[in-house]
């Protein structure tokens, strides 16, 4: 399945490309969403809480200001990650941190019911932790799982694999998918085919969602480099009940999630200012 989200400018300052968590796409599971974002000042996301799952925020251009309601804070920079378990309550901002363009992908992912409520964490690396491999015109970032004989050091409670490639003319791989696990790739620049006897062409700013199997094969025969990234995670297969930021498995916690906000309590206490 392949498909290019609309592009949204419902933020100001703000262009975005929701492949997963709109209305082509809700969920993806254990996926919840995944935002592309170009973001200029004075855009950004102010004081806004999280519950019961993952924001993994991946910048590609610029730099993102974060901060919470437990006074962690820091900046986000071009090739760094932050990998958050918002567990049972974050209250955090995220705001460009530069004066050009601040460009980067987030994806939400799930979390079991039995850990919706463990304690806010972060996992952060800068470009330099994150391990890199190459072969033959492929170049692999391996911010979480492991390409190329390379692993990253990110733990990951609902286990996710996470690979950012860079293909050049010529260059092609088959990566290795562990068997049952969603998988999809997001395109950030150029243009890749993906498959073996039947190959499907994929653009700029399209998803393709592919069918369980024990590898994803990919190749560039285009004169330009292709940017892409490939997402694969364990499906939970548990009942889902959202409701804007807070992801929950019965509406009745989700009831709850929102009173634990107004009252600022059980995880959403403002000990800082953000």
């Amino acid at each position: 399945m392949i498909r290019r989200p609309p592009r949204s400018t419902l933020f100001p300052y703000t262009t975005l490309f929701r492949s997963i968590g709109s209305s082509q796409l809700p969920d993806l599971d254990p996926f919840l969403m995944l935002d592309e974002f170009c973001a200029t000042k004075p855009a950004g996301f102010p004081k806004h809480p999280h519950r019961g799952f993952e924001t993994v925020s991946y910048m590609l251009q610029g730099s993102c200001k974060h901060k919470d309601n437990a006074g962690n804070e820091g900046i986000i920079g071009p090739g760094d990650l932050q990998w958050m378990t918002a567990g049972r309550g974050v209250i955090h901002s995220e705001m460009p941190g530069s004066d050009g363009v601040n460009s980067g992908l987030q994806l939400w992912v799930n979390l079991r019911r039995s850990e919706k409520l463990v304690e806010a964490s972060y996992q952060d690396l800068n470009h330099k932790q994150i391990p890199q491999s190459s072969c033959d015109g492929v170049k692999v970032k391996v911010i979480a799982g492991e390409s190329l004989g390379v692993k990253s050091p990110v733990r990951t409670r609902t286990p996710t694999m996470y690979l950012d490639f860079s293909v050049e003319k010529g260059g092609k791989l088959s990566q290795p998918v562990p068997e049952k696990w969603t998988a999809f790739a997001y395109i950030l620049t150029g243009k890749i085919y993906f498959g073996t006897s039947h190959q499907e062409l994929c653009e700029p700013h399209h998803i393709v969602v592919f069918s369980d199997g024990p590898n994803v094969t990919f190749e560039n025969k285009d004169n330009e480099p292709c940017h892409f990234v490939l997402i694969a995670g364990e499906p939970l297969n548990e009942p889902v009940s959202r409701h804007g930021p807070f992801v929950m498995s019965t509406p009745k916690e989700i009831d709850e999630a929102i009173m634990d906000y107004k009252m600022r309590q059980n995880g959403f206490e403002e000990k800082y200012e953000i």
